[in-house]
């Protein structure tokens, strides 16, 4: 053994052995093993409401975010068949003057509602707000804006396998990603493909990419009157904006810029608060169908699917 190592082993040593020594004082002292049903926090010995099949008190929530919901929910959740369960990523950006940095986080906050109501066996995991944006030191890609956030890739895609395996061990069977910008496409993608070749396809993990794909949703949204004209540079753009905007108007500054003139992006007007919102239902209703497709035939695939061709927006 070198002379180095033999230090690190000692003192492993010695703390493996104080480890046990506290917890057979703990033991002696009265200290109660714990239950094996213990769940909630707390010793089900304690509480029966610490116990693993203790019912739910309350009724279930009409919610389908995790963060809104008591371990009891999700477990009974679990138990009625939502298996799948998605896992959304967005970011903290500049996007012009009008829109705060967390423009993605506001995105997802509705549109994974949609997705999973509309998929109805699902639920969303919390939003993952920090991403990939660019170098710190010396700061490249937004870093160069103040309110930006960035996290490294390995970080990134370390924290995405965490998540991951967090929800593999409570039993969901289909774990989704979905990322609403373009620098967390390819770590989901090999973050789902990794756990997807380690586990074996149980659960499925799949990258969902066509979810990113709002060229395709300024396409649709023609056929319902909203045409883009000369592009201000920004960005934003009106389909975004609108996206933001049913989540919560105060995201892009609704009223202050229909005060000041300024509820305009790229040629199109939302000033029309009416008009604004019918345009907004349809944004959010056309990406969760096309998202809810797009996951069916993952699941079908056992995995994530070939990459799309690559769009730009967002």
């Amino acid at each position: 053994m070198s002379p180095t190592f033999a230090p690190l082993v000692r003192r492993s040593l010695v703390a493996l052995t104080l480890s046990i020594t506290t917890a057979g004082l703990v033991e002696a002292q009265g200290g109660a093993a714990r239950d094996p049903r213990s769940m909630g926090g707390g010793n089900c010995s304690a509480n029966p409401y610490n116990c693993n099949d203790t019912p739910n008190p309350l009724p279930a929530p009409n919610t389908v975010w995790m963060e809104e919901m008591t371990w009891m929910d999700v477990r009974d959740a679990i138990k009625a068949g939502k298996t799948t369960v998605i896992i959304t990523t967005g970011g903290m950006e500049p996007n012009g003057p009008w829109l705060v940095t967390g423009k993605h986080n506001y995105v997802l906050h509705t549109n994974c509602d949609a997705i999973a109501r509309k998929l109805g066996n699902a639920l969303c995991a919390p939003i993952v707000k920090f991403v990939p944006e660019g170098n710190v030191e010396p700061p490249s890609g937004h870093m160069t804006s103040p309110g930006t956030i960035s996290m490294r890739e390995g970080t990134f895609r370390a924290l995405l396998t965490d998540i991951v395996t967090s929800l593999k061990a409570h039993g969901f069977e289909k774990i989704i990603l979905i990322g609403d910008s373009g620098g967390n496409q390819n770590g989901q993608r090999a973050v789902a493909d990794s756990l997807t070749a380690l586990w074996k396809g149980a659960p499925i993990v799949a990258h969902v990419q066509e979810y990113y794909d709002y060229a395709r949703v300024a396409e649709y949204m023609k056929q319902h009157g909203l045409v883009e004209g000369a592009s201000d540079n920004l960005h934003d753009d009106p389909v975004i904006s609108l996206n933001m905007m049913i989540d919560d108007p105060k995201s892009i500054r609704y009223d202050e810029r229909v005060k000041a003139g300024k509820a305009s992006i790229n040629g199109v007007s939302l000033a029309n608060r009416k008009q604004a919102t019918e345009w907004a239902k349809q944004v959010v209703a056309f990406r969760a169908t096309v998202t809810v497709e797009a996951i069916n035939k993952a699941i079908a695939n056992k995995g994530t699917l070939p990459a799309p061709p690559r769009r730009t927006g967002g």
